[in-house]
């Protein structure tokens, strides 16, 4: 049996690398050195773009738990991270170009693995095919693969800032929609009144915004949809028009309207995670922080996401995938790593190590093998294929995806470290069951 894979960035060379364990010929297509993105320099595999942290080590944060679930199925980004690592505190950073130099001589001396440079503008015949393009795949396969999901495709990315949902100080918030309409939990409302919104309104058209790629400054990246900043800089009460209006509700602390008013909606069906609804921005992440904790119901929020506005490409995961990774219309097409809606480096690389593992099995005929919801890994798949999902923006590991725990815990690291040893039992347990599957034992 021979599998493709597409693209041989920290996703496709996870990918790639787990079809070989078990046998699978792989032809795995990389653009590069023929052709790179604005943003690829190097001509070697598995280029670390943006930064060369890996982020946090320790298992009791989100990223570092993410790391230890992946090295128990054998990881070779984790492996190879920890080959040629540098310094940084607490985070697990590498020497960029060692990192990709050590990885791209794993992938050619694969026996099983045929590294084919070329740019892909239609699918290739395989038995099994993963889609591992980045965020900034070629426009040719961007269009194969918009042929495939339909109108289901984003080629940018505007998302607003998600909070956890047990850091909303709901002594200074209310649950009520708009006009009575929908169900009486449906939002979270943060009120300010008249001197709260204008100190409010002074620091954003005052905050800092991030810088932008040059591949991000198109005319069509943010059309209709206006970042919360510069709406504001459009006049000083353009905001209440907009996404802070107050109107149709009614402050249960006073019994009148809020001069301003912040809606938060459910990101997930469990109601960990909440959206600041229309509050999109490309604000840079401290400057967020502090702007937007100047809500009273936000003034300790904790984000597991800031805002973003920059071109990624992604495709409607929940409307198309499962949480196998594969197409809910076809069974032997998978797709791994940015495109999916996950966000980060290790996140991509854990959805191509789960596609490479759910294509092995697909091949040999047996069930998709999908991690438990508590653990990191298997709360990404479950956020990409949730159905119930609406206007999917991509999502990095944080511990807000993941089921609460049984009993609260009030002090956030001892609830962390209870979050990550009880994802640490039920992965190790998971992954032991897979590998005898995969070893036919």
């Amino acid at each position: 049996m021979k599998a493709a894979v597409i693209g041989a960035g920290l996703a496709g060379v996870e990918c790639a690398r787990a079809l070989s364990k078990f046998g699978i010929q792989v032809d795995l297509y990389e653009q590069k050195p023929l052709k790179k993105s604005p943003a690829h320099k190097l001509d070697t595999l598995a280029e670390l773009v943006c930064s060369n942290s890996l982020k946090a080590e320790r298992v009791n944060s989100a990223a570092g738990l993410l790391k230890a679930e992946m090295a128990l199925l054998g990881s070779v980004c984790v492996e190879t991270a920890y080959e040629c690592r540098v310094p940084a505190g607490g985070a697990l950073a590498v020497d960029r170009l060692l990192f990709s130099q050590i990885i791209t001589s794993k992938i050619q001396n694969d026996k099983n693995i045929n590294l084919i440079s070329a740019e892909v503008k239609e699918l290739p015949q395989a038995d099994g095919t993963v889609i591992c393009a980045g965020p900034l795949a070629s426009e040719a396969l961007a269009e194969t693969i918009k042929g495939l999901c339909g109108e289901q495709m984003a080629f940018y990315d505007a998302a607003a800032p998600i909070v956890s949902a047990d850091s909303i100080d709901m002594s200074r918030a209310f649950t009520q929609s708009r006009y009575g309409r929908g169900g009486d939990d449906d939002y979270i409302n943060c009120p300010m009144n008249k001197e709260e919104y204008e100190a409010f309104y002074e620091a954003i058209i005052s905050a800092e915004c991030a810088g932008l790629h040059s591949f991000d400054r198109r005319r069509d990246v943010y059309e209709g949809c206006m970042p919360i900043e510069v709406l504001a800089s459009r006049g000083k009460d353009t905001m209440r028009y907009g996404p802070l209006k107050p109107v149709g509700l009614s402050d249960p602390s006073t019994g009148h309207r809020p001069w301003a008013n912040l809606q938060l909606r459910r990101e997930n069906r469990e109601g960990t995670m909440y959206n600041l609804v229309g509050f999109q921005t490309n604000l840079k992440f401290p400057e967020q922080k502090r702007v937007f904790s100047m809500f009273p119901a936000l003034k300790n929020a904790e984000f597991v996401r800031y805002g973003v506005m920059h071109r990624n490409t992604f495709i409607n995961s929940p409307a198309l995938l499962n949480a196998d990774f594969s197409m809910r219309d076809n069974p032997l097409l998978f797709f791994g790593g940015q495109i999916t809606g996950v966000e980060g480096y290790m996140e991509s690389a854990a959805s191509g190590l789960m596609a490479g593992i759910n294509l092995a099995l697909r091949l040999s005929g047996k069930p998709a093998a999908v991690m438990p919801p508590d653990t990191m890994t298997g709360a990404l798949s479950a956020y990409i294929s949730d159905e119930s999902v609406k206007n999917f923006q991509p999502m990095g590991a944080n511990f807000g995806i993941l089921p609460p725990l049984e009993q609260r815990i009030k002090d956030k690291q001892q609830r962390y470290t209870a979050l990550a040893q009880r994802a640490l039992d039920s992965f190790g347990a998971a992954a032991a069951d897979l590998i005898k599957v995969l070893k036919n034992d």
